[in-house]
């Protein structure tokens, strides 16, 4: 008898699980970094993010339709193109879950480090990977209803921020003072750094994909997965314009005394010593949590590929006999967490959106390939949605990518540079087709929950 996964899940929970999974409080998190990037207009670059995010959605909600599977990038790109490029998107995939945990770890200490200046950074770090790889190789796991209970911790206190930024703003200047074009576009900023902010905005929306890898357990995937895919990028998008907005009227411009825990200042203004005290308790844990469940996904993410022959098999894919957990994985993933200790958080929000923005593109134009061989089989397919639409982005996709960090282009190249010599060894020179990924993402979905 085969077990199969049960289709239990509607659009509320598949909505709330993608909100969940985008971490709401990360749009305070990176705030001072995009609105120093863009000379004060941060909710401009989250508003470019988000129709790019909105593309993109729609062209996830067309594989999705095509594929009702438990897919991602790596699956639409390997079955629409090519299982090669879909090789190479699953390594870029893997760019953003290896380095991740390190962004989570490095923003966490930012904020730390602000509110005790007496305490180096790297104390920080160390301790966050220290204690979240020692939890995740215990094998701790964060129940489904503690991940609800967290995103509406997170919605709580931004509401709260918002309403004491909104009513700091009223007693300062009335009603009048929270309607300006300011925050969009001013003298200090342009349209190119704008476009170099949204590309760093973009790590917020990180994960608003994660719906398709419950597609074996929705009821009518087909409908409910493409619908849940753009309303967690639209709900999610309106979060980070509306609070990104709301922050920037009350701190105007991009200068910081320190922009990595620039929020936490404008708590501390708005609300006091209270509510500043809550706020970075609020942020930490988030981060703290996130970073567990982060780590956790990463590890089963190597597990699963090592398992599949498509790493090493006996580095990756063995578990600890005692703890039943990928522990080398887990040593892995903190080890390269140390990374953060020589980067800012700029640098490596831009890293990880090396990879994102890359499986963006080729999810895309993946779509566009559906749509040539669909009509090559005889099936008419509306060329707006399958063409039109992902054409534009990709092209957003790409250019964003072009906008990011030189470092982390940097980066980013020599990783997928890495990729294709691993896809050279595992396809004895690029002659066979190289091993699928076939418990990928039910073992990253596992890990995730």
């Amino acid at each position: 008898m085969t077990t199969t996964l049960t289709r239990t899940l509607k659009l509320p929970s598949l909505v709330l699980f993608g909100l969940a999974y985008l971490t709401p409080i990360i749009v305070l998190g990176i705030f001072g970094i995009i609105a120093e990037t863009t000379g004060g207009a941060a909710p401009a670059a989250y508003l470019v993010a988000l129709v790019a995010m909105l593309f993109t959605a729609h062209s996830y909600g067309r594989m999705a339709i095509a594929h009702p599977v438990a897919g991602s990038a790596y699956t639409y790109v390997r079955r629409s193109i090519d299982p090669r490029v879909g090789f190479l998107v699953g390594w870029a995939v893997l760019l953003d879950y290896l380095f991740l945990p390190m962004v989570i770890w490095l923003i966490g200490g930012s904020y730390l480090t602000a509110q005790f200046p007496g305490i180096p950074i790297g104390v920080w770090i160390v301790g966050f990977i220290v204690i979240t790889t020692l939890l995740n190789i215990l094998g701790i796991k964060v129940a489904d209803k503690a991940n609800y209970v967290l995103m509406a911790f997170q919605l709580l206190v931004l509401v709260f921020f918002v309403a004491l930024a909104v009513g700091s703003l009223v007693s300062a200047g009335g009603a009048g003072g929270l309607a300006s074009g300011q925050p969009f576009f001013n003298d200090t900023s342009s349209f190119a750094t704008i476009s170099a902010g949204a590309a760093i905005a973009a790590y917020s929306f990180l994960g608003f994909d994660a719906v398709t890898t419950l597609t074996e357990e929705t009821i009518n995937p087909r409908r409910t997965v493409p619908r849940a895919i753009m309303l967690v990028a639209l709900i999610g998008g309106g979060i980070f314009v509306a609070v990104s907005y709301v922050t920037q009227l009350v701190h105007p411009g991009g200068v910081f005394e320190d922009s990595a825990s620039a929020a936490s200042a404008i708590a501390l203004q708005i609300g006091g010593e209270l509510f500043g005290a809550v706020f970075l308790a609020g942020l930490v844990v988030a981060q703290f949590a996130s970073g567990l469940a982060a780590q956790a996904s990463a590890s089963r993410l190597m597990y699963a590929m090592g398992r599949d022959s498509v790493l090493p098999k006996a580095v990756f894919g063995k578990l600890h006999e005692k703890f039943h957990t990928p522990v080398a994985n887990l040593v892995i993933t903190g080890v390269i967490g140390l990374i953060a200790l020589f980067l800012d958080v700029a640098t490596s929000t831009s890293f990880i959106n090396f990879g994102a923005f890359t499986a963006f593109t080729l999810v895309n134009a993946s779509v566009v390939f559906h749509y040539v061989r669909q009509r090559r089989g005889g099936q008419q397919l509306n060329t707006v949605s399958y063409v039109v639409v992902p054409v534009i982005g990709a092209v957003i996709c790409a250019y964003l990518l072009s906008q990011l960090d030189s470092n982390a282009i940097t980066l980013g190249v020599s990783w997928l540079a890495l990729g294709i010599i691993v896809l050279a060894l595992i396809t004895r020179g690029f002659k066979a087709a190289p091993p699928e990924m076939t418990a990928t993402e039910k073992a990253t979905v596992e890990a995730a929950a």
